[in-house]
């Protein structure tokens, strides 16, 4: 193979001479130029398929340097150069197309696999025309179905998104299939033949969240017996997405940003560092906005994962893709339970329309699958749907639970203190929803991490057990 061409773009002589020489002696083909203006004629000229890029210089910068690469036939993967403490200019650069970026000085090992990705991208980008062939044709991209115009939008930003190395914020609510997004992300990318790795913040100890996602050392804690990898060095190369990021504790966070900023990790109890190289996505089913306001998440945090924001529209609101969704959730449940499921009935399909999806994708999932070991062959038909679904549209367990809570009401007496009132709340709530857990945490617009910890604290106070409150 020819080496790629690699045009770097620096205004500092020295530092620009000292790039070239670096990575001329990884076997690419390097040209250089003084400026923004320069580097546009060279590109222009040349046609790198690498561009590395200062953003601060003079007559054109690097923002103005990407901007104005769009208007010509020159496609290369572009990597931006910033300062310390410009990081908001780097994500710029991004959402504008950028692939990565790397701070000043310059690590030669961070950027030498950031060329070794780019190298990668170039031949993805290659294979994605094959896949955006099947969308246009099919209504999929990926683990994804859909035809209605919400999927259509969907599809086009994971399309576009995708093979930069940028984070991304997926956003939706239960059900919905941010998983899915991340995945198609993941394929999508030059990374796509490395891990992709899923951990939800959610459903981890906040003892042990750092161990998970950080690794640890033999001995840094008590019953660390042995030196563990975490989450982002299993990802190594690949993908990792964080879900429910805003049940990440604060403290957590914080080191999160650090390790996203300056890409070094360090396992817990260990004195040394490593370089990583792993893509993070997050995602959440709670408005992040909110979370940051009310403190839950951290507002740096926030801004350095929601380069790019991607909002998962609930079934509800794309009926029309249900036939689409069923056609191929049959096709996985007969090969996977080894039936022959045809199809459904034209009474099944309208009931199933008329129904609200309060679980979004994942019930139609669960309640086909349901069907399809019921029938066995044929095509499915109401009698395997359980008695009195679908014939009307019904609220969401949610709203449900919210409606029988609103039939009751909780007195305070003046000097009731704050944290009484949030336990009478609480417990009167999961009244009201006859102790299911998922509906009151669901009604108090709390994960349910956060509803166990309190029951948890309530039952200590009053020297019982949890499950007895």
């Amino acid at each position: 193979m020819n080496p790629l061409k690699v045009l770097i773009v620096e205004d500092e002589p020295n530092a620009r001479s000292g790039l070239a020489e670096l990575v001329t002696g990884w076997g690419y083909r390097v040209e250089t130029a003084k400026d923004g203006a320069e580097g546009l004629e060279k590109a222009v000229a040349w046609n790198p398929e690498i561009l590395i890029t200062d953003l601060k210089m003079p007559r054109v910068d690097g923002l103005q340097l990407i901007e104005r690469l769009q208007d010509t036939d020159v496609k290369p993967v572009i990597v931006v150069v910033t300062a310390q403490g410009s990081i908001e200019s780097a994500v710029d650069a991004m959402k504008l197309g950028a692939y990565d970026f790397v701070q000043k000085p310059i690590d030669p090992t961070r950027i030498k696999v950031i060329l070794n990705n780019a190298r990668r991208q170039r031949e993805t980008d290659r294979e994605l025309e094959v896949t955006r062939r099947q969308l246009r044709e099919t209504g999929i991209l990926g683990p994804m179905v859909g035809a209605s115009p919400a999927m259509r939008k969907i599809f086009s930003m994971v399309e576009q998104i995708a093979p930069n190395n940028v984070s991304v914020l997926i956003t939706g609510e239960s059900g919905t299939g941010k998983e899915l997004v991340a995945r198609s992300l993941h394929q999508l990318s030059a990374r796509g033949s490395k891990p992709f790795i899923a951990v939800n913040c959610a459903a981890i100890p906040e003892t042990l969240i750092e161990s998970e996602i950080f690794g640890h050392e033999k001995g840094a804690f008590t019953g660390a017996v042995e030196r563990r990898a975490g989450c982002f060095e299993l990802a190594e190369e690949g993908t990792l997405l964080l879900d429910e990021i805003g049940e990440m504790p604060i403290a957590t966070q914080a080191k999160l940003l650090r390790l996203l900023e300056d890409h070094k990790l360090r396992r817990l109890g260990s004195k040394t560092e490593s370089t990583i190289d792993v893509r993070v996505l997050a995602a959440t089913n709670k408005d992040p906005e909110t979370a940051v306001a009310d403190g839950h998440l951290r507002g740096d945090l926030f801004y350095r994962l929601n380069v790019f924001n991607i909002h998962m529209p609930p079934l509800r609101d794309r009926k029309s893709d249900i036939r689409m969704i069923v056609e191929s959730i049959l096709a996985d449940m007969n090969a996977r339970h080894g039936k022959r499921v045809t199809g459904l009935t034209d009474e099944l399909q309208e009931r199933l329309h008329r129904y609200d999806w309060p679980g979004n994708v994942r019930e139609l999932r669960n309640t086909i699958e349901r069907a399809v070991i019921l029938a066995t062959e044929g095509e499915l038909g109401v009698e395997h749907l359980p008695a009195g679904f679908g014939h009307a549209p019904l609220p969401s367990q949610a709203q449900a639970a919210m409606a029988a809570a609103q039939q009751q009401s909780v007195v305070l007496a003046v000097g009731t203190t704050v944290d009484e009132a949030e336990k009478q709340l609480i417990i009167r709530t999961l009244e009201s929803t006859g102790g299911n857990k998922t509906r009151a945490a669901e009604v108090l617009q709390i994960s349910l991490k956060t509803l166990h910890n309190k029951l948890k604290e309530y039952a200590e106070a009053d020297g019982v057990e949890a499950e007895s409150i």
